[in-house]
């Protein structure tokens, strides 16, 4: 069986998707399974079949998001009554009408043959006949070390938010592996942060700055005394990783467990119903990352994922080799970490090469 293809991290897609299904897109109550034909059975067939394979939440949400949005574009029909002919026409109007990136035109067609592959378990051979749209190659945007220290000035240094931002340009994690450090995954002893279940459900080990350790011991040392108050108050529980609360039932209740940046105020988890605390939502962070930006007078297109970008550009710029910058990054291709030799910031000349130009005028 051909594997799926990998999907590309689309966060506007993810955001779209949550938006769509807010309000009534469960895949079917607790404890029954939708029989074919009934409401919620393509839902569930999809996620079940994704949960089998441990893909990510977000690879779940975009999943369901461009099935539904198949079905919706074909007038309500089932996957099972339209093939080929019809994906195509679909990956045609995402290009042609909606004008959809080529990175999100190959999601659209990797959720669809996902679906039909694994959740409905239907031969693909036409799918070669599949026009796929070839991914551009774009550099990544990189600020130099002064838009940083500019950067910097705009955020509030006590703020947790800005703490995450500085930990992601300061280890490299991309914003949800910021989100989700959880407690026990800090070793101040050893300076170093080990990220769990990174993208392709990797772990890695990171440096931890030493000019966040302070910062970051004050934010845990809060989240213990805020610990004890959900203890006494029954509401001291976590996600855990896949079936761990079945084989530790009080795991969720122990202080390592718990997210370093958790919400001030309890939530209602969407899956279990759980009321407990959450890690901080990504709007918050990107929201506070935009207004510094503005503030600092930055006229690139940043976010907090710019913050890895140029961790990785500067590592490079200092010296260090590709393949430490790759183990840091959690890259399993070097052929992915090599596109930062190309953005190396202007002051090393365009890659070192002094312009015919300069020569000339000198």
């Amino acid at each position: 069986m051909t594997a799926p293809l990998a999907p590309p991290t689309c966060t506007a897609v993810t955001r779209r998707a949550a938006a769509l299904d807010r309000g009534g897109a469960s895949a079917c109550p607790a404890g029954t399974v939708p029989q074919p034909g009934e409401r919620g059975h393509l839902q569930h067939a999809l996620v079940s079949a994704i949960r089998t394979r441990h893909y990510s939440r977000r690879t779940e949400q975009a999943y369901w998001h461009w099935t539904r949005h198949f079905v919706l574009w074909s007038g309500r029909r089932h996957p099972l009554e339209m093939g080929a002919p019809e994906i195509g026409q679909f990956l045609s109007h995402l290009a042609t009408e909606r004008d959809v990136s080529a990175s999100t035109q190959r999601q659209a067609l990797a959720a669809l043959l996902f679906l039909y592959r694994e959740a409905l378990q239907v031969d693909l051979q036409w799918v070669d006949g599949i026009v796929r749209a070839k991914q551009a190659q774009r550099l990544p945007v990189v600020l130099t070390r002064a838009e940083v220290a500019r950067l910097w000035d705009q955020i509030p240094q006590a703020s947790r938010r800005g703490l995450v931002l500085r930990l992601l340009y300061g280890t490299g994690m991309r914003l949800t592996e910021g989100l989700r450090l959880r407690v026990q995954d800090v070793d101040f002893a050893a300076g170093a942060i080990t990220v769990r279940e990174g993208k392709g459900n990797k772990d890695r080990t990171v440096m931890l700055p030493r000019s966040l350790a302070a910062q970051l011991g004050e934010v845990i040392e809060q989240r213990r005394a805020l610990h004890q108050l959900d203890v006494a108050a029954g509401r001291a529980d976590v996600e855990l990783p896949h079936a761990l609360h079945a084989k530790y039932p009080r795991a969720g209740q122990q202080l390592g467990w718990q997210w370093v940046f958790a919400t001030d105020s309890y939530v209602t988890c969407p899956r279990t119903g759980a009321i407990r605390r959450h890690h901080l939502h990504e709007d918050g962070i990107q929201r506070l990352m935009a207004r510094a930006v503005r503030q600092a007078g930055i006229l690139k297109r940043a976010t907090p994922h710019t913050l890895r970008h140029s961790f990785a550009t500067h590592l490079l710029q200092d010296g260090y080799d590709i393949r430490t910058i790759q183990t840091l990054l959690g890259h399993a291709d070097v052929e992915t970490t090599m596109i930062y030799t190309h953005v190396l910031p202007a002051s090393q000349g365009g890659r070192g090469v002094m312009s015919p130009l300069d020569r000339i005028t000198a």
